[in-house]
């Protein structure tokens, strides 16, 4: 049985994680995968979005156990070599040209949490809850770190890597880490309409936006204007934009 399933559905892709007897729990194989199926989409010029979802109950609830265990057993090298495999997955979401979206429910832990936090959006329904129990075991939720800061207050985000708790996904959406909260019934059509908006929008003005608001991330102001100057420019030359622009002086 394949770890993952990849459906197309018009323009949007769906990669549903596929080990729901495992919590969908990341080992060696999934993760092999998904950075391969991502590594997919910008091959594809016509899709507009993706999605990323987890069989049965749960999102995923992070490393499974025989991943713990070889990390029990692991060199500071061989560490190193697995803790990079995971960072790969996690940066490979934001260097796709097209919005990637979780839709999670039930369990999103640890490395899961992680990956929900690496896409563009966070759709869930309200079942699903989220936290980084890493610190219970002496572990350090450590390359997630690095998108929690960015996503969340100093204050905030020191509570949720520290302390260990669950938290549900109203409660992330009043910090703006859940984008929405849809009808657990109805979760993987209501999801799936969700992504098709990307369908009606221009993919190269979605694409060069999505690409400018990560790439001014660390500037400072005027940087970030000189950057945002650029693109507006490149935007404007784009088919895109020139048929835009032509339909709304018909009107």
């Amino acid at each position: 049985m394949s770890v993952l399933n990849v459906m197309d559905h018009g323009a949007v892709r769906v990669i549903e994680l596929n080990r729901p007897e495992k919590r969908n729990a990341l080992n060696d194989e999934l993760i092999a995968a998904l950075k391969d199926a991502l590594r997919e989409v910008d091959a594809d010029g016509g899709l507009r979005a993706i999605v990323i979802r987890g069989a049965g109950k749960d999102f995923c609830s992070g490393a499974d156990l025989a991943a713990i265990q070889k990390i029990a057993g692991a060199s500071f090298e061989e560490n190193i070599e697995d803790a990079q495999a995971l960072a790969e997955l996690f940066e490979l979401p934001r260097k796709l040209r097209v919005p990637v979206i979780a839709g999670v429910r039930g369990r999103a832990l640890a490395g899961g949490f992680g990956l929900a936090l690496a896409c563009d959006l966070i759709m869930a329904d309200d079942s699903a809850y989220f936290g980084f129990p890493e610190v219970k075991i002496g572990f350090v939720p450590a390359m997630v770190a690095a998108m929690v800061r960015r996503n969340m207050s100093e204050k905030d985000a020191f509570a949720t890597l520290t302390l260990g708790y669950e938290m549900h996904a109203v409660e992330l959406s009043q910090f703006g880490l859940v984008h929405g909260i849809l009808n657990e019934e109805s979760f993987d059509e209501d999801l799936l309409a969700f992504a098709k908006q990307y369908e009606k929008l221009s993919g190269s003005a979605v694409a060069m936006t999505k690409r400018l608001l990560y790439d001014i991330d660390a500037d400072d102001l005027s940087t970030a204007i000189a950057k945002g100057v650029e693109t507006n420019a490149r935007a404007r030359m784009t088919d895109d934009c020139k048929k835009g622009i032509a339909k709304f002086l018909e009107k």
